[in-house]
Formats: structure tokens, C-alpha cells, sequence
């Protein structure tokens, strides 16, 4: 491929932007590549963030994309801790915050999702964490090291995937824990009520309390310090730091700024691309958590804010970008590790889409399968403790055929069997 005339930037120092540059070198493209991070941390995947690292089974090198050293040898230009202010499409050129512009011929963005802030009074105190970045995670341990050592408790906002990860990390290091929520089951816009309940009972079964059907109103403290966190039924939970894990917002700014096509909120925001992962302009693409896909499989628009898209999203981007044909209809795969349970889910099963849900396995061992259905036909399925099953649930997601429930739930007919 000679190209070596040409500059491909990449905005975002995450899994998506690394693995976009890796791919970029592996299928011959020999023009600039430079990849701008606004941390000054090599490119690094989050999920050990709430996972292995923060429960310090996993050591922190562990976690980044390439070895250091692999990006001179990729003859890969970095630019790390450096924020991108602006983009200018006319001139297709990209201005850093220190004054350095970078001119491209195409531009990715994987520019990532941020942590939402609870808009209540508190948020200001020192006691108040979020996660999200390798900082985050380095701060979260010591905190979590130190409730435990001194039987200090965690209160956390949200019990979705991060909340209750970080629940299972804060026991494990004997820390106290509380969970509000405002739904009634953890989960419960992702899976629903009766797996929920699932996810209730597993972290009950380990000492962590859960206030469902409130939310926060108030953070108080004393001298910088948390004392306590209030809900709008009027209680007061004692709390020693507090964790903000209520979702993550589409880093957008720079796209919105310069113009681009955004999605509605209806599709999760973010940037809209088309099925090649091309934005409104024919030289700028989006790739992982920021993008917001039409997607072949499923025929809808969506944003998936999960590891797989940015392992995957990256080069496919990465390939469109090169002019390669690209249609980019992974299933969205995710998975969670919490104490002794650990998941796969693919599919996708928004609340609302689906009318039946079928168990395959013993739920009460937390060994089971769960697939949620839309007139027979499977839409997404999750595994719990039970292995090397993700194969034939994405092959009957992909196979858009109707099964049957009996044969389904029935542990003794191969998954592999019902795909047509």
C-alpha cells in the first residue's frame, strides 16, 4: 500500500484508538499515524479498572493496550496528556490545547464516554470518587485497602455492571458497603426484574445492603469528609467515601463542535456513523464507546459502551478508513466477573424489546443460561458459570430463527443443535 504521502489522527488514547493504530501498521499502511490520549498513560483497557486490578489480582502493567515500546517500534507517534481543543474540517486539521496542529487526511474519533456526575450537594468533597480512568482505579484500591483495614463503608450510587464490581472488589477487601438504587432490582433496565433478583441475592450473600426505590439527594460531610448520604425517602446511610456509578455519557464536544451528526438520546447519543463506522464527513470516523452505529444485524441504531466494541471498533474503523469494505455487525458482547459468579452476555435486549425469557440450567446454583426473546426468536443470551457457550448464542442471535422455548431450556439439547 503506498501511502506513505498520507496522516491518519486518531483522537482517543483507548483500546479503540490502539488497536485502530495497530491495525492501520498491520495492513500495510506506511503514511503517519498519530494517536493523541489526554492522559498521560499509555493506551490501556478499562475493564480491569472495576475487575482484576482493583481487587489487586492483576498488576498494573497488566492492563495497557501494547508494551511502550511497541509504538517507536509501530513507528507510532504519540502525543499523551494532551488535550485536542478543536477540529477543523475545512482545513482537516486538529489543534491541540499547547498549540501544536496536526493536519490529516482522515481522523477517528474514539474519544470514549465519561462518568455522569450526581447533581446533588457534596459531590465537592474529597470522599466522592468516580471510575473511569487508571487514575480512578489507582485511587479507588487505596481507598478500598484502607475501609477495610479500618471497617470503613463504601456507599454507592447505581447498582448497574460498575456498581456492583466495584461492590464485589470493596468486600473483598472487608470494606462495609451500601448500594441505592432507584429501581427496584440491580440491573433492572439491562436484565430485568427476576435476574435482577439474581444479582441481589449473590451480593446479600456477601454482606453488601441495598436501598432500592431512592435516590441521592444529599452528600454530607465534615471538614472535607464524608459522613453520610441521604435519599429522597428521607434516610441517611453512613458512609466513609462514596462511589458515583450511574452510567457514562458519549464524549462528544469536539464532534458537536466541528459539526458533525450527532445521534438522539433515543440511540444512546453519541456520534452517528453509518454501518462503516464513517461520520457525516467522508474523512472522519468514530469507533468504540463515543459511536453511535447503524448496525446490519439488528437494524437499528445503537452505542455499546462495552470492552468488545473497542476491541473490534477500532479496526474496523481503522479498515474503513483505509478504503476497505466494511460493515461493522459484531454482536455486542460483554462479560463480568463478581466473587465466585462470572457472565458473558451477548445480544441485545434493551427493556421493551423483548416478551419472553427463558432459563436453561439451575438459576438457584448460579449456573444457567438466560435468552430473551421477541416472538421466538433469541435477541440476546447470557451466560452464568456455565462455559464455552458464547459461540452458539451468537449463532442464534445471528440466525434470526424461531425456537422453540421447551427445546431452549431443556440443558440436554446442544445450543448448537437449534441453530438452523
Amino acid at each position: 500500500m503506498v501511502d506513505g504521502h498520507r496522516t491518519f489522527v486518531i483522537i482517543g488514547g483507548g483500546l479503540a484508538g490502539a488497536k485502530a493504530a495497530e491495525t492501520l501498521r498491520a495492513e500495510g499502511f506506511t503514511g503517519r499515524v498519530i494517536l493523541i490520549g489526554d492522559e498521560n498513560d499509555h493506551p490501556y483497557e478499562r475493564p480491569p479498572l472495576s475487575k482484576g486490578y482493583l481487587t489487586g489480582k492483576e498488576k498494573r502493567d497488566s492492563v495497557f493496550v501494547h508494551e511502550p515500546a511497541w509504538y517507536a517500534a509501530a513507528d507510532v507517534e504519540l502525543h499523551l496528556g494532551q488535550t485536542v481543543v478543536s477540529i477543523d474540517r475545512t482545513d482537516k486539521a486538529v489543534h491541540l490545547g499547547e498549540g501544536t496542529v496536526l493536519h490529516y487526511d482522515k481522523l477517528l474519533l474514539a474519544t470514549g464516554a465519561e462518568p455522569r456526575r450526581l447533581d446533588v450537594p457534596g459531590t465537592e468533597l474529597a470522599g466522592v470518587h468516580h471510575l473511569r480512568r487508571l487514575a480512578h482505579a489507582d485511587r479507588l484500591s487505596r481507598v478500598l485497602g484502607s475501609l477495610g483495614r479500618d471497617n470503613g463503608t463504601l456507599v454507592i450510587a447505581g447498582a448497574g455492571w460498575i456498581g456492583l464490581e466495584v461492590a464485589a472488589a470493596a468486600r473483598g477487601y472487608g470494606a462495609e458497603v451500601t448500594i441505592i438504587e432507584p429501581e427496584a432490582t440491580p440491573l433492572h433496565q439491562v436484565i430485568g426484574p427476576e435476574l435482577g433478583q439474581v444479582f441481589a441475592e449473590l451480593h446479600r450473600d456477601h454482606g453488601v445492603r441495598f436501598h432500592f426505590g431512592a435516590k441521592v439527594t444529599e452528600i454530607t460531610g465534615q471538614d472535607g469528609a464524608v459522613l453520610a448520604v441521604r435519599t429522597d425517602d428521607g434516610e441517611e446511610h453512613p458512609a466513609h467515601d462514596v462511589l458515583a456509578a450511574i452510567g457514562a455519557a458519549p464524549r462528544t464536544a469536539l464532534a458537536e463542535a466541528a459539526g458533525l451528526d450527532l445521534a438522539d438520546r433515543a440511540h444512546g447519543g453519541g456520534i452517528a456513523v453509518d454501518a462503516a463506522l464513517r461520520t457525516s464527513d467522508p474523512d472522519v470516523y468514530a469507533a468504540g464507546d463515543v459511536a453511535s452505529s447503524l448496525h446490519p444485524l439488528l437494524g437499528t441504531r445503537l452505542r455499546v459502551e462495552h470492552w468488545a466494541n473497542a476491541l473490534n471498533g477500532g479496526p474496523a474503523a481503522a479498515r474503513s478508513m483505509l478504503g476497505l469494505d466494511v460493515s461493522y455487525d459484531r454482536v455486542p458482547y460483554f462479560f463480568s466477573d463478581q466473587y465466585d459468579l462470572g457472565l458473558e452476555y451477548s445480544g441485545w435486549a434493551p427493556a421493551g424489546s423483548y416478551d419472553q425469557v427463558v432459563l436453561r440450567g439451575d438459576v438457584g446454583k448460579r449456573e444457567f443460561i438466560a435468552f430473551w426473546l421477541k416472538d421466538g426468536r433469541v435477541l440476546a443470551g447470557m451466560n452464568v458459570n456455565v462455559w464455552d457457550v458464547t459461540a452458539p448464542i451468537q449463532d442464534l442471535i445471528r440466525s434470526g430463527a424461531r425456537v422453540g422455548s421447551d427445546a431452549l431450556g431443556d440443558p440436554s439439547v446442544p445450543l448448537a443443535s437449534l441453530v438452523p
